[in-house]
């Protein structure tokens, strides 16, 4: 029965020796999704998921080393991380609704102005109707009056 515990211990001991070296190597990964993107939202998440594994870190390290002070770091960073996210996230969630707004507007300016156009091309279109009909007429009266011989030219 003793020796499952001391199996048991020198795993643990191992295990708690490789998990923040791994960690660590994923908080690096976890950096470069954060640079990399491609959308913000990657970023953001990127970002939150490098502060739970530094909180696992600390956490790892305070069973290690039997240090209690280091929960106590590990709440703080957590709390102090959960705000920064909450910001980025607030931040990014009004970047892009002034976008969306911003491209809306552009949206409904370009629609205006291809109605403007429409109503300048009908607008065209009626004035010369207008031109040919006073033309046609002016052909048909000058033609009438030559028929019946009131005009001569």
């Amino acid at each position: 029965m003793n020796s499952g515990n001391i199996v048991l211990e020198s795993v643990f001991d191992i295990a708690m020796t490789i998990l923040p070296f791994l960690l660590a190597v994923m908080v690096f990964v976890c950096l470069i999704r954060a640079i990399k993107g491609p959308r913000v939202a990657d970023r953001i998440v990127a970002i939150n998921m490098m502060g739970t594994m530094t909180m696992v870190i600390i956490a790892i390290l305070s069973v290690k080393m039997n240090e209690g002070y280091l929960v106590d770091i590990c709440i703080i960073y957590a709390m102090i991380s959960f705000l920064a996210v909450t910001l980025l996230t607030k931040v990014y969630m009004g970047v892009y609704a002034e976008r969306q707004k911003k491209k809306e507007t552009e949206k409904k300016l370009r629609t205006e102005g291809m109605k403007e156009k429409k109503t300048e091309r009908n607008r065209e279109r009626e004035r010369e109707e207008r031109e040919e009909e006073e033309v046609y007429r002016k052909r048909e009266e000058r033609g009438f009056l030559l028929k019946h011989g009131g005009l001569q030219s």
